[in-house]
């Protein structure tokens, strides 16, 4: 949810902050503006739109020493030019860039407006401009003006300020929004995401809530609100720039769902052993008592990361031998909960920053569960408000609609559950079983690969006329299901419903017809037969059935108008086989109804927002 890059150094301003925009757009992409202050005058551009358009607007700007940018994914105010960042003070002496969301806006801009401010736009977040206004004509530096203006604030923020009193100075404040510090290179940065730093800077260095960070060219502080300075080093940044580029492939999302077979290697490596199939999780080695005396699991995400939750919780009943419950991140720290000490949480997140995750797993420490997490960022505010968990290691993952992410939580989870098992006195020989057949997943998704000429033909029949779709499954691809219509809605934008084959009956068969396809899930598993009555009841109701099935499944080719076939695997595995046709089913949909499959109108990767 919105994009911010700040840069204090010697030159080349604008070329930095426009490219660490593009590699931020997946977070907005409404509106993008920057501000360049080139030594004697600060230069503004706005554009209404992408990237592209700001970078065309910009083509005569001074490159400048000092400035922030930033990508809008609109909440507060239309998508118009007076909306987009960065926001002044009344004088136009003090600019702000802001992710997050103010919850007393209302009031605070009532306020302002009494004490005289003007306001030049619909957003919550100039209010940060004003506020820092009126603290500067009663305190001096910029980072105590900052400090005493977020003191007045309730809600969320990453923030970035400039001044002109102090040109060559950025200041950032961080509350419950991500906000990362570049340093080294050819100067120091600030960002809602790594990815704007990678090959600009030599090391990161994670904000916590509550700080502010001072940056210039030279150097980096990091304030702890009354607890003065505070020294942490930096972190070596894990990827590079190359990672975050197309490569070969047209789009993002296509080379992500290519990338699968790669990444899954990576995410599998020195956690199963290839020889006896023993499962090692350094990251929960620590929480072996508290794992071992764990009566219960509740698994929490949001989007694609909540079905890789639902999965989990099936593999780790199956598996572990443990009650364990998946539940949307919102609705779980939305209600009353009989929670225990002796319960476990696991937070799903591919960006270890979503908001309704954090904020449910806050609420599981509150009430003193043992929290892991399963994210993809390192360094990101899950991943350290966890007590242990595992990185997922796939890489940056750029398009917004997550594929490789999901294969690999749903992957990590199977090893999660082994783990479990082997510490609390499962049987040996069925986890090494299991373990052996997780390694052989690499390979065998790279054979699924191979039937995307048949999937682009089939989506090419289904793009136009076909307004709704209705995905099915049940055991564990029913989860699957759920993703598989996300998926076609996020790029391909046609309605379509997932559920679980069984519920089909009881109401959704009314909707069905030849105009209404259904997707099953049906591969040689604990439910087959059943699937088979299922497609079964859809043929004669003339519905369009396109199938999932094993490898060489006469029956669903018998029955089926059309088959997808995927490699055997035992049950607890095929969730991350059966839904790579449904990733290229989405993509090939979208690119032929002449959508941004990267992009998809009214989205943004990284929620950071509730």
């Amino acid at each position: 949810m919105c994009g911010i890059v700040g840069y204090a150094g010697s030159g080349g301003a604008r070329k930095v902050l426009l490219e660490g925009l593009e590699r931020l757009e997946y977070r907005g992409y409404d509106s993008a503006g920057m501000l360049v202050w080139d030594g004697m005058r600060k230069h503004v551009v706005k554009a209404v739109g992408r990237v592209a358009v700001l970078k065309k607007k910009a083509a005569g700007c001074a490159e400048g020493m000092t400035g922030i940018a930033h990508t809008r994914w609109a909440t507060h105010g239309a998508v118009l030019q007076k909306n987009t960042h960065p926001h002044s003070d009344c004088a136009g002496n003090i600019y702000v860039v802001h992710n997050g969301v103010i919850e007393n806006e209302k009031e605070l801009r009532t306020q302002l407006v009494k004490r005289g401010h003007r306001f030049s736009s619909d957003t919550d977040s100039e209010i940060f401009a004003h506020l820092i206004e009126e603290a500067s004509k009663w305190i001096g530096p910029l980072e105590e003006a900052v400090r005493r203006a977020i003191r007045q604030v309730r809600g969320a923020y990453g923030l970035v300020a400039w001044s002109r009193e102090e040109p060559l100075k950025l200041v950032a404040a961080r509350h419950f929004s991500p906000l990362v510090i570049g340093m080294g290179g050819e100067g120091n940065m600030l960002a809602s995401d790594v990815a704007a730093l990678a090959g600009k800077s030599k090391k990161v260095l994670y904000l916590k809530d509550g700080e502010i960070a001072v940056v210039t060219k030279d150097n980096c502080r990091v304030i702890a609100g009354d607890k003065g300075e505070v020294a942490r080093e930096g972190k070596k940044i894990e990827w590079d720039a190359a990672m975050a580029t197309k490569g070969k492939f047209p789009t993002f999302m296509l080379k992500e769902i290519y990338e699968q077979p790669e990444v899954l290697a990576n995410s599998l490596r020195g956690r199963v052993q290839s020889r006896g199939g023993k499962v090692q999780l350094g990251g929960l080695r620590e929480l072996v008592p508290q794992l071992k005396r764990a009566r219960r699991v509740f698994l929490c995400g949001m989007g694609t990361a909540f079905f890789a939750a639902l999965v989990g919780s099936y593999i780790l009943e199956e598996y572990a031998a443990i009650p364990a419950f998946a539940e949307l991140a919102s609705e779980f720290h939305a209600r009353r909960r009989v929670l225990r000490k002796d319960d476990v949480f696991i937070a799903v997140s591919q960006s270890g920053e979503t908001a309704d995750t954090l904020k449910a797993l806050l609420f599981a420490k509150k009430a003193g569960m043992t929290t892991l997490g399963i994210v993809n960022a390192v360094g990101s505010t899950i991943s350290r408000e966890t007590q242990g968990g595992v990185y997922q290691r796939v890489g940056p993952e750029i398009g917004v609609a997550s594929t490789k992410a999901f294969t690999s939580q749903v992957a990590l989870l199977v090893v999660m559950a082994l783990f479990l098992r082997e510490v609390r006195g499962g049987d040996k020989e069925d986890t090494r079983r299991l373990a052996r057949a997780l390694l052989r997943l690499p390979s065998l998704l790279a054979t699924t690969l191979h039937a995307a000429p048949k999937i682009e033909r089939i989506a090419k029949k289904y793009a136009k006329g076909f307004p709704h779709f209705l995905f099915l499954g049940r055991g564990y691809q029913y989860p699957v299901a759920l993703e598989g219509a996300l998926k076609l809605k996020e790029v391909a934008y046609v309605h379509a419903e997932g559920m679980n084959a069984a519920a089909v009956k009881h109401g959704p068969l009314a909707m069905l017809g030849k105009k209404f396809p259904a997707i099953v899930l049906a591969p040689r598993d604990a439910l087959y037969e059943k699937n088979i009555t299922t497609i079964k009841e859809l043929r004669a109701r003339n519905t369009p059935v396109i199938a999932i099935a094993t490898k060489g499944d006469r029956k669903i080719a018998a029955i089926a108008d059309e088959v997808l076939t995927i490699p055997a695997a035992p049950d607890a595995l095929l969730p991350v086989i059966s839904v790579i046709p449904l990733q290229l089913f989405a993509y090939h949909m979208g690119v032929r109804r002449g959508n941004d499959v990267d992009k998809p109108r009214n989205l943004a990767k990284s929620v950071t927002v509730e």
